[in-house]
Order: structure tokens, then sequence, then C-alpha cells
């Protein structure tokens, strides 16, 4: 229980250092998300559950803090970080390459996401803008930034127990 307390509070730290400081870093036409870092570093390390409720309170307070539509971050990140969490309990944990890979995926599928959610709910994105522009140098940010975020997130945080996760999958057949 102390660990998830520990994970919500370095979200939500995070999360309010995003809409107050981060934001307003633009490097090469792209913007580092440490948010979304962090969550998939958090959701990898404690699991799906985790994941989703980190990302909800992460979604809250960036809506909130911004002012945007409310629930469309919250929606996106519980998704985030259910689904990275799913990704690290499928996987070995002693995989190098693991965060990096969440990062990048989850950083292109985020961006489409959150597109395609917009459009949606009636705002006009520009599909450029997200796709192109800013999309490349966001990953780039988001994988300087994936190395010291994991390595804090692994030292306040203790791995989720493997009898408390899922084992590795099995292929059968």
């Amino acid at each position: 229980m102390i660990e998830l307390v520990k994970a919500v509070v370095l979200v939500l730290v995070v999360a309010v250092l995003q809409t107050t400081v981060f934001s307003t870093v633009n490097i090469l036409g792209g913007v580092p998300d440490v948010v979304l870092v962090v969550l998939v570093c958090v959701a990898l390390l404690r699991g799906p559950v985790s994941g989703a409720l980190c990302g909800f309170v992460a979604g809250l307070v960036a809506d909130v803090a911004t002012l945007d539509t409310l629930g469309v971050t919250s929606l996106l990140l519980v998704l985030v970080g259910y689904w990275v969490g799913r990704y690290g309990e499928t996987l070995a944990r002693e995989r190098r390459p693991r965060p990096y890979l969440a990062v990048v995926a989850t950083t292109v599928l985020y961006a489409i996401a959150a597109l395609g959610l917009r459009a949606v709910l009636g705002e006009s994105p520009s599909a450029r803008l997200v796709l192109v522009d800013s999309l490349f140098p966001g990953i780039a940010l988001n994988l300087i930034v994936t190395l010291p975020a994991f390595a804090v997130c692994r030292r306040l945080l203790r791995p989720l127990p493997a009898r408390d996760r899922g084992g590795e999958v099995e292929l059968v057949g």
C-alpha cells in the first residue's frame, strides 16, 4: 500500500511540474512529456492497477491545471498506465530496452489517440502539427528523460513481487 501512495505522490508532483515548468521547454519543436515517461516507468515497475491509478491522477491534475477538456487526458493516461503495466507483466523484468521501447510506443500511440479523441469531441487539432512537426522531437526528448526518470522510479518504488504479478506469457500450440 505504501508503494502505491509513493507512486501516486510521485506522479502528482511530476504532473504539477509538467504543467508549470516542463510545458514551457520547447526544443526543436518538441516538448518533453515527463508525465508520460514517469507513468510508463511506474507502470512497468508496479503493474497495471498502479499504472491506471497513477494515470488517472496525473491526467486529472493536467486537465485541471491547463483548463483543458476535463477527462480527456485522464482517460488516455489511464489506458497508457494499464496497458504498459500489462506489458511489464508479460516480459522478463531484466530486459534493458524495455522502458525505452515502452516510451517510444506510448508516445506515438498517445499522440494518435489524443488526436483522434479530440477530433471526436469536435475540437480541431492540427494533425500535421501533432504527428509530423512535434512528434519526432517529442520522442527524442522523452527518450532523453527516460534514463533519469526510470532511475528515480526504481529508487523510490520497489518492483512488484513475482507472486503479485502475472507470470511470463507462455505460448501454447
